[in-house]
């Protein structure tokens, strides 16, 4: 049996945030030790082995193509704001409901998609009164109800701040994005978001060109389940005629790297604030952004990868 080690870099947190987020005052910081900078992973195969060729490149869009939880969480506040969502069980239920950057950092890097965010969230601190109800809703078609609306509000004004100006994508992924295309690979976006928040924001920051030249676009309405569920990347692989083994991920939560990995397809991570003090073992390597990162290290990273036959 051999074994084949390979050096990454992991972030070097500061915080390391309560494990205890499913309980409704879960917002406890801890200060933990900073991590080596660099750390090996160990990778066993046997002597009937096979390296992977790369053939298409996936990237998640928010937090990968741009930094957007902090745009998201405004969107969700004035959502909140605008029906006057008040939950029973708030900190403070004189004032709309409005989640705070510790919340949701956490919040974000656990439930996928917008509407589960919410439907959690009001199962544990209580269904709102709001605009939309005067009264919380009771019934599962309600709750659908108050849950739709509001996301549909949240997407119109997450689009406003897109078309902005003001957003710009994270450094190297557009050159990464033409490198691959050059090199005669496959492109690919796969993101958990609504389908018309996914496209404005690839319109918008990518360009039209790179956008319309994408072999594979899927968002969270093409899958019944979300990340950390597989199937947008199983999905996304059968849509591009390859197999799982041959695909590299870009992500940047563990919520990502579970969903890439859990398809079968191996994973690098490009980390943001909110997410840097995540547990990234099971990536084949870890950046702080992509600015020094070539489609060539990409597919050297792949090609060590071993696969065990």
């Amino acid at each position: 049996m051999a074994s084949i080690a390979f050096l990454l870099c992991p972030p070097n947190p500061q915080y390391s945030r309560n494990s205890l987020f499913f309980s409704p005052a879960f917002t406890t910081l801890q200060r933990t030790p900073s991590l080596l900078t660099r750390k090996s992973l160990s990778i066993s195969a046997s002597s009937s082995s096979s390296s992977r060729a790369l053939e298409a490149l996936i990237f998640d869009c928010d937090g990968v193509i741009l930094e957007s939880e902090h745009l998201h969480r405004q969107a969700y506040n004035d959502a909140f704001a605008h029906f006057n969502v008040r939950c029973p069980s708030s900190d403070n239920d004189d004032e709309p409901l409005n989640w705070s950057i510790e919340f949701y950092d956490v919040l974000q890097n656990q439930i996928g998609g917008g509407k589960p965010k919410m439907r959690w969230y009001f199962k544990e601190h209580g269904w709102p009164t709001s605009t939309i109800f005067q009264n919380p809703p009771e019934d599962d078609n309600d709750r659908a109800k108050l849950i739709d609306t509001l996301q549909d509000w949240k997407t119109e004004r997450y689009k406003q701040i897109i078309k902005s100006g003001t957003v710009k994508p994270r450094p190297g992924v557009l050159r990464l994005m033409d490198e691959a295309k050059a090199s005669g690979k496959m492109l690919a976006v796969c993101s958990a978001a609504t389908k018309s928040s996914v496209i404005l924001c690839l319109e918008n920051l990518i360009g039209l060109d790179r956008f319309h030249g994408l072999d594979c676009f899927l968002a969270g309405d093409d899958v019944k389940e979300k990340k950390p569920d597989p199937s947008i990347y199983i999905t996304a692989a059968k849509k591009l005629g390859v197999s799982e083994s041959h695909c590299l991920v870009v992500e940047d939560s563990v919520i990502g790297l579970q969903a890439a990995t859990g398809a079968g397809m191996s994973c690098v991570i490009t980390y943001t604030s909110s997410t840097a003090d995540q547990d990234f073992k099971e990536a084949i390597a870890i950046y702080p952004d992509l600015s020094d990162v070539r489609f060539n290290d990409l597919e050297s990273l792949l090609q060590d990868v071993v696969v065990t036959k």
